[in-house]
């Protein structure tokens, strides 16, 4: 279990250019800080790629994946429940912004 510490993201909506998709479509790169006696510690940094969705049933993570930043070299590791849960709250809060900032 890796214990997440969030030190920042970056956010991008997802454009649908033939409409085929219900709903709207985040794609998050969330930095994490990762102590260096874990497993999964790297001296480049670790992130985490989340395509967030929120549509007719309400948001959700559809996806994600770790990866090692500066090589964007996928890990073969998976988020504990609970980490999940607050990445999914951490997406749902930082969504926000975005929304009115495009209005």
């Amino acid at each position: 279990m890796i214990s997440l510490n969030i030190t920042g993201h970056t956010v991008e909506k997802l454009v649908d250019p033939f409409g085929l998709l219900s709903g709207d479509r985040y794609e998050f790169f969330i930095e994490i800080d990762v102590e260096e006696e874990d497993e999964l510690f790297s001296d480049k940094g670790i992130g985490i790629r989340v395509l967030f969705v929120v549509d007719d049933n309400g948001p959700k993570i559809s996806n994600y994946h770790l990866y090692e930043r500066g090589t964007d070299k996928v890990l073969d590791f998976e988020l504990e429940e609970d980490e999940e849960l607050l990445v999914f709250n951490y997406c749902k809060e930082n969504i926000g912004g975005l929304e009115k900032a495009e209005e």
